[in-house]
């Protein structure tokens, strides 16, 4: 009997850990945040049932089984007539950094023997932009170093943004025995380019949007501060395909460099944004509507981008899996490229193709971010709200 009672509980509570941890997946994957346009009405899983109207609340509750609440979700009105461009076209992009950043530290060799960086000593750290010197402000490399080396060994006084926050440190520079002049220790680097892809163009406010995810820099790994940038005409002129291990590149050139067809203003975490003019707007498809992340369904999709001289083209992926993010990155949703012509030409996703646009229904759902390097049919895309919302084009 007792026997009996102990293999009768086994099987109550084997159904019972299933349904606990279906529960605890369901609504692990609620984000806090929900964009919602007027009048949509959403049905999150088995928890959470939102209408949205002129008079919808700000929070919306999270119930079990549409009874017991267990939580809550921040809802935000967006904008339901949004139109907007696909992009899918290469563009050259060149960015000044904010001053100059600091991109390594060290010694200098001088008439006593070698000295420890000065900057170090100071307190300058790797990822530092430098803004000011002695209370001019720095523009270039160039002139970073003529500072440097007119100040006779003066100390100088050296303003720098970290991570947001200003401060100041002081810094004397030594003699080196390289040239006679004057170091303090530092490499810095003040611009950069590179070849991306073009999201979306809105006609009416002029913003665009491409990459879908931050510019980085090579060296210090932190997000490139950015005093202004440009993005001008570019062509694909070659491709160097995918394979596993191997990321693939599509390797473009700048076409009429002179003639900038848009001003870069922010370089963030869902790509770079700015103003630009209507040269940016694709013109062999018709504008269309944004699908929030609530639309978007795990299945067939595709991607408009540029591999070749043939221009824009769409080409078939499929959304394998949505994930739940409570705050804007680029990794939103994992993708696969299954068109057969992208896959013999490409391997799959490359870089270069970043911030090409994923079309589903008819919408702008998102862009294209990264790809696996030992999968590169397999990547990652962007939410399109996140980029949005950082183009000042969300909410109402």
């Amino acid at each position: 009997m007792e026997k009996k009672s102990k293999k009768m509980l086994y099987y109550m509570l084997i159904p019972m850990l299933f349904i606990m941890l279906f529960i605890y997946y369901e609504f692990k994957n609620i984000p806090t945040v929900i964009f919602l346009k007027e009048n949509q009405s959403i049905k999150q899983n088995i928890f959470l049932k939102v209408n949205g109207n002129k008079k919808s609340k700000k929070n919306a509750s999270i119930n079990l089984l549409g009874i017991v609440p267990v939580g809550s979700v921040s809802i935000k009105p967006v904008k339901s007539d949004i139109l907007l461009y696909p992009g899918g076209q290469p563009v050259g992009v060149k960015l000044n950094t904010k001053g100059v950043l600091v991109v390594a530290l060290s010694d200098i060799t001088t008439i006593k023997g070698k000295a420890a960086s000065p900057a170090a000593v100071a307190g300058i750290q790797i990822g530092d932009n430098i803004l000011k010197m002695n209370e001019t402000i720095i523009k270039d490399a160039e002139q970073t170093k003529n500072i440097v080396n007119e100040s006779n060994g003066q100390n100088i006084t050296v303003l720098i943004e970290r991570k947001g926050q200003k401060l100041k440190k002081i810094i004397k520079p030594v003699k080196s025995m390289d040239g006679d002049n004057y170091k303090i220790g530092l490499w810095i680097r003040d611009s950069t380019a590179g070849i991306g892809t073009l999201t979306f163009y809105d006609k009416n406010s002029k913003m665009f949007a491409a990459l879908g995810h931050p510019i980085m820099d090579i060296d210090t790994g932190t997000i490139l501060n950015i005093n202004s940038g440009q993005v001008v005409s570019s062509s694909i002129v070659s491709v160097k395909k995918g394979i596993k291990g191997n990321p693939g590149e599509l390797k473009g050139i700048f076409v009429n460099e002179d003639s900038v067809l848009g001003n870069i203003y922010k370089n963030t975490e869902c790509g770079i944004f700015g103003k630009g003019k209507d040269e940016l707007q694709n013109n062999s498809v018709a504008p269309m509507k944004i699908g929030l992340r609530n639309e978007i369904k795990e299945g067939p999709a595709k991607i408009l981008t540029t591999i070749d001289k043939d221009g824009v083209k769409a080409y078939d992926i499929r959304i394998d899996k949505l994930l739940a993010q409570d705050s804007p990155g680029p990794k939103s949703m994992v993708i696969k490229v299954t068109d057969k012509e992208l896959l013999e030409k490409t391997g799959g996703i490359v870089q270069g193709m970043s911030g090409s646009p994923i079309i589903q229904n008819g919408k702008i759902v998102g862009a294209v971010t990264h790809v696996l390097v030992n999968k590169p049919d397999v990547g990652y895309g962007i939410y399109i709200e996140w980029m949005l919302s950082d183009a000042n084009l969300l909410m109402k």
